[in-house]
C-alpha cells in the first residue's frame, strides 16, 4: 500500500533551538518569574516584543497607538536604550544570564491536543525585530502578555490623537515617546484613574476624566487624588465627537461643550490580552471579576494546556493588582515555582498567597458587563449612524446589527425585516465569530483590537443579554502582523511537493499514485482529489 504523500505522518517540523522554560512578556509578573526559573537552576529565554517596530505600530497592534507616537519611535536602537534605562530589573536579569529578546514577539503556541497531534513537542513561533522568523522548543511555557484597551466609537475616533490607556503609559514611562501635552480620559474607573496618576506624573497635563455613569465607579481615595490634583469628573457624559486638524484631535465633543485637547485616552475597559493563548486552544472564560475573558487556571497558574501557563494581566485584571505590582510578582514566582517542578527541578514554593480578586464596590470591576454595556450604548448606540465601529472594514454598529454583507460585495443593502440577531444567526446567544464571517467585522489589519469588545457589547444590547453571555471572538496563529517574508519557515520537501493539496486548492491533474490501472469513463470522475504536475 503506497503511503498518501499529503498525510503529515512521517513529516518533520524545524525547530531552530530549544529552551527549558519560555517567557513571554518582560513585565513585573514576566522578569519574577524569569527570575525565579533561572535561580531554580532551569535555563530561560524571556521575550518581549517591546520596542514594537513603527510599522505594526501603525496598525494598532498590540496596542490602540492613535497615532500619538513620537518620531523616536522610528528610531529602534534610541528606544531600545530608553526602554533599558526605564527598566533597570532587565538590566540585572540580563547579567543574571537570563537570555532576553526584545522586540521580539510570539506570534504562536501550538502543543499536540485533541486536533493536533503530530508536533515534536512544545513548540512556539518567534518573530524578532529584524522580521525573522523561527520556531522554538520548550518543556514549560509562562505567558505574561498583559494587557490592552477595549476601544469605543464616537465620530472622530479614527483621528489621530484618540488611542487607548495603555498605549499611552507606554509611550510615556517605557519609550519616552508620547507625543501629547492636554489629554482627556474616558472612564472613571479604578483602572483609568490609576492610568491618569501615572500620565500626570510623567508631565502630561489631563484636563479632565469623562464618565458616562450618574456617578464616580471608582476607589473614593484615587477620586480624592484625582480631585486634588484640579481634575474635573464629569458625570453623565459621552464623546459626541472631536475637533481636529491636519495633525488630528484639538478638542473633544461632548453633550454641551467642548474640551480643548490634543489627546483623547480611552481608559474604558483593560481586556487581559490573551490571544495567544485563546489561539493556542487555552479554556478560556469570561470573569466579570478578572476584566473579561481569561484563561481557566489550576495548580500553579496552568492553563488548560499542559505546561502553558498565565500570570500577569493576562491571567486578569483588577484594580488593587494593577497599583500594587506585587501581586503579579508572587504571580509569576508561584508559576516558576510549578514549571520547575514539572521539569524535575524541585524548588519550594514561595510562601505566598495567590492573589485573588477582592469586590470592591467599583462597579466596572463588580458589574464589569453591565458597565461595558453602559459605555457602548451611551458612546456608539449615541452616535451618528456612520460612525464606524470596526475602522478597518468600515463596517458602522447598524451594519453590524443589520448583518449587512461587506461593502467589497457591492450588494445592495436590504432591510432586516425586523429579524432578530436569533433568528438570523441561529438558536444560542449571538456568536461574533458568526458576525465576523457575515460581515468582515473584526477582521482587518488591528486584529479586532479596536472592535471586538464592542462588537460584544453591542450583540448583547441587541440580545437583552449579559455580557458573559455573549461568547468570545475567536483568535487564530499568527497573533502578530507577518509578512511573507518573515512567514516562510523551513519546510520539509515532502511538504513542499504536494503544498496545494495542504491548502485544499481545486487541483488540475490526478495524482499519479490515483491514477487508475486501466482508463475507463469513471476514472474521469470530477470528485476526485487533484495537485499539480
Amino acid at each position: 500500500m503506497i503511503a498518501d504523500p499529503r498525510s503529515v505522518a512521517g513529516k518533520q517540523l524545524v525547530i531552530d533551538e530549544t529552551t527549558r522554560i519560555l517567557v513571554v512578556g518582560a513585565g513585573p509578573a514576566g522578569v519574577a518569574a524569569a527570575r525565579a526559573a533561572q535561580a531554580g537552576g532551569a535555563q530561560v529565554v524571556l521575550i518581549d516584543e517591546n520596542p514594537v517596530p513603527y510599522e505594526t505600530m501603525a496598525e494598532h497592534v498590540p496596542q490602540i497607538w492613535g497615532g500619538r507616537m513620537g518620531g523616536a519611535v522610528r528610531n529602534r536602537n534610541a528606544i531600545q536604550e530608553q526602554m533599558l534605562d526605564a527598566r533597570p530589573d532587565l538590566m540585572q536579569l540580563f547579567e543574571a544570564g537570563v537570555d532576553i529578546r526584545l522586540g521580539t514577539a510570539c506570534w504562536g503556541l501550538f502543543t499536540n491536543q485533541a486536533n493536533l497531534g503530530w508536533m515534536p513537542g512544545r513548540v512556539a513561533g518567534l518573530l524578532d525585530i529584524e522580521k525573522n522568523s523561527h520556531l522554538i522548543g520548550f518543556e514549560q511555557a509562562i505567558i505574561a502578555t498583559g494587557r490592552r484597551d477595549m476601544g469605543l466609537a464616537f465620530p472622530g475616533w479614527d483621528q489621530p490623537g484618540v488611542m487607548g490607556a495603555n498605549a499611552a503609559l507606554t509611550l510615556s514611562r517605557l519609550y519616552g515617546a508620547l507625543d501629547s501635552k492636554r489629554a482627556v480620559m474616558l472612564g472613571a474607573t479604578s483602572e483609568a484613574l490609576i492610568a491618569a496618576l501615572d500620565l500626570i506624573a510623567d508631565g502630561i497635563e489631563i484636563v479632565a476624566v469623562v464618565e458616562q455613569a450618574a456617578a464616580s465607579v471608582a476607589d473614593e481615595q484615587l477620586v480624592r487624588r484625582i480631585h486634588d490634583a484640579g481634575i474635573e469628573i464629569m458625570l453623565n457624559e459621552a464623546p459626541r465627537g472631536v475637533t481636529s486638524d491636519a495633525n488630528g484631535v484639538t478638542g473633544l465633543v461632548l453633550q454641551d461643550r467642548t474640551i480643548s485637547c490634543d489627546t483623547v485616552i480611552l481608559g474604558v475597559g483593560a481586556v487581559p490580552m490573551i490571544d495567544l493563548l485563546q489561539a493556542a486552544g487555552a479554556d478560556c472564560r469570561f470573569d466579570g471579576m478578572r476584566s473579561g475573558y481569561v484563561p481557566a487556571l489550576g495548580a500553579g497558574f496552568e492553563t488548560s494546556l499542559k505546561a502553558i501557563r498565565a500570570v500577569g494581566d493576562c491571567a486578569g485584571i483588577w484594580a488593587k493588582k494593577s497599583a500594587d505590582a506585587s501581586l503579579a510578582e508572587a504571580e509569576g514566582r508561584l508559576a516558576a515555582a510549578a514549571a520547575l517542578d514539572a521539569i524535575g527541578l524541585a524548588a519550594a514554593a514561595p510562601d505566598i498567597a495567590v492573589p485573588r480578586p477582592e469586590r470592591s464596590g467599583d462597579p466596572a470591576g463588580d458589574d464589569l458587563g453591565d458597565y461595558r454595556k453602559a459605555w457602548v450604548h451611551a458612546s456608539v448606540i449615541g452616535a451618528p449612524s456612520g460612525t464606524h465601529v470596526c475602522q478597518c472594514e468600515e463596517i458602522t454598529a447598524a451594519e453590524l446589527l443589520d448583518v449587512s454583507p461587506p461593502h467589497y460585495l457591492d450588494v445592495p443593502r436590504l432591510p432586516n425585516r425586523q429579524r432578530s440577531l436569533a433568528e438570523i444567526l441561529g438558536d444560542g446567544p449571538p456568536d461574533p465569530d458568526h458576525i465576523k464571517r457575515l460581515t468582515r467585522a473584526g477582521m482587518g489589519p488591528c486584529q479586532g483590537r479596536r472592535c471586538r469588545e464592542q462588537i460584544q457589547a453591542l450583540l448583547a444590547l441587541h440580545e437583552d443579554l449579559p455580557l458573559a453571555a455573549v461568547p468570545l471572538a475567536g483568535y487564530r496563529s499568527p497573533v502578530r502582523p507577518m509578512t511573507l517574508v518573515a512567514a516562510s519557515l523551513p519546510e520539509d520537501p515532502a511538504i513542499a511537493a504536494v503544498w496545494d493539496s495542504w491548502f485544499g486548492m481545486p487541483r488540475q491533474w490526478v495524482p499519479y499514485w490515483e491514477v487508475d490501472e486501466k482508463y475507463t469513463v469513471a476514472s474521469l470522475a470530477t470528485e476526485k482529489d487533484h495537485v499539480s504536475e
